[in-house]
């Protein structure tokens, strides 16, 4: 269904109606994007929000800061246009930039050091309290807003993955490390969203986006955000680089010594985990969207460096909580387990489907297009026969009869290879999500003893995180243990 408030919008606007409108893939919010020939729209839940990225986006572009010009915004505010910056962002540059080991190239850590040398524009020439005043849902950082992202993660990650603790004690943490994290001087426009999907490349110049959930506050907050994004994983020795480069930059604005900042952003590096781990919860296991699933365990790995440094030593129970999550029984269930696992965010998800189906062949949610649909439906059906029409692919009479005459063998010997190949090339380029989709005629017997038996094939030869849907059956669960 088209956005016909946005298309009002933008007639209104440009004189003429948009000859071309398309969706664009949803992202972790509520916001909808729509292209609509050299502009794009957006329509969003909160009109407050909304009005956020508006007037913040004017504001930074009277100041020479790189972000899209934004056209107009409906009376309602429940919707806005803004410059199209195109398709590419740092998140995917870095993606195609990293080699099997995890290294960097050349060309990525320049463009990596420009983007950081940026951020100091943003906090000191974008602070001020006519900015301030746009800011939703927060102006300032402050006591409440701590509390909020420390009970988001209390309720979103450790009750999810029912972690035991002392709500009392653990509180008592929270006051500490609230009080540490408000006593930072250096103040100024934090962006709060500062991350490489959020810095779009044309040209081979970055460009900034949504940071409509900014506010002022510390400085340090966006360094951690950037520099210990789960899932980019930089090296050690190339965030110290670029944490020079931040300095250099920032020193133009405010004089710091380099150790108190080391000091004062590892704090923030373990409180942004934190709020991280929070999001992926509930983005990942209350709403089941692949990508925050798969998020987590570099997220963990974070949380492990910060305890290494003795940065939470200060809180020493919620360190203790901490140490135990990673041996969770539902985080083991959820989450890559075994050693290639451990240092993989590959996420392989498997369906099965039937043709005859009103939904159609199964539709990538992870917004990465593509992956294999295999067709069952020429190996012999079970379905022909009155003893196999109540059951399904993953009864043992049903895997006799398929496996009797080896036709269903020869078929999934070609998809191993196949999937074999595909899957290694995938952890070795680091990439995070793949998916297979088997039909046949009811989506009963053949695909879902083909998914079934893909699926378990996979993830004993891997160790990968395997999602299982058999989707006519109305199952979903993940390997290796089904419920």
């Amino acid at each position: 269904m088209e956005p016909q408030g946005l298309i009002q919008l933008y007639t209104e606007t440009f004189g003429a109606a948009p000859g071309k409108v398309e969706k664009l893939p949803a992202s972790g919010s509520n916001r909808q994007y729509y292209r609509m020939d050299n502009s794009i729209g957006c329509v969003g839940t909160s009109s407050e929000e909304n009005a956020a990225f508006y007037h913040l986006a004017q504001h930074f572009a009277a100041r020479h800061l790189p972000v899209p010009a934004v056209y107009a915004m409906s009376e309602d505010q429940t919707c806005y246009l803004q410059e199209d910056l195109g398709d590419r962002s740092l998140f995917d540059f870095l993606k195609n930039e990293r080699s099997a080991t995890g290294e960097y190239s050349e060309l990525a850590k320049a463009m990596l050091h420009t983007v950081i040398s940026d951020l100091p524009a943003f906090q000191m020439e974008g602070a001020s309290e006519t900015v301030y005043a746009h800011c939703y849902p927060q102006k300032y950082f402050d006591e409440r807003t701590v509390h909020f992202d420390l009970n988001y993660f209390k309720y979103n990650f450790l009750k999810l993955v029912g972690a035991e603790f002392n709500e009392m004690q653990l509180e008592d943490d929270f006051d500490r490390l609230c009080s540490d994290l408000l006593a930072i001087e250096e103040q100024g426009f934090m962006y709060r969203d500062f991350q490489a999907r959020n810095v779009m490349l044309r040209e081979d110049r970055p460009y900034y986006i949504d940071f409509q959930g900014g506010r002022r506050g510390p400085i340090y907050y966006d360094v951690a955000s950037f520099l210990w994004q789960a899932s980019a994983q930089y090296p050690d020795e190339l965030k110290q680089e670029l944490i020079g480069t931040y300095l250099s930059a920032l020193r133009k604005y405010v004089r710091i010594d380099s150790e108190v900042f080391l000091q004062r952003l590892r704090l923030f590096v373990f409180f942004r985990t934190l709020q991280v781990l929070g999001a992926y919860g509930f983005r990942g296991l209350w709403e089941r969207k692949p990508h925050f699933i798969h998020s987590i365990p570099a997220a963990l790995k974070n949380v492990e460096q910060c305890i290494g440094w003795g940065t939470a030593d200060r809180y020493p129970y919620l360190r203790q909580v901490l140490s135990s999550v990673a041996s969770l029984p539902a985080l083991q269930t959820l989450l890559p387990i075994g050693p290639r696992a451990a240092t993989s965010p590959l996420v392989v998800r498997i369906f099965s489907f039937s043709y005859k189906s009103a939904l159609g062949i199964p539709q990538d949610e992870s917004g990465n297009g593509g992956g294999y649909v295999f067709d069952c439906r020429s190996t012999n059906n079970p379905g022909r026969y009155a003893e196999y029409k109540q059951l399904t692919g993953l009864d043992q009479p049903v895997i006799d009869f398929l496996e009797k005459d080896g036709e269903i063998l020869t078929f999934l010997d070609s998809v191993y290879r196949l999937a074999d190949f595909h899957v290694q090339r995938y952890i070795d380029r680091g990439f995070t999500s793949l998916m297979f989709s088997f039909g046949c005629t009811g989506g009963q017997h053949r695909s879902v003893y083909s998914a079934q038996h893909l699926a378990e094939h996979l993830h004993k030869k891997f160790g990968i995180h395997v999602v299982v849907c058999h989707r006519e059956q109305g199952k979903t669960f993940s390997l290796p243990n089904p419920s």
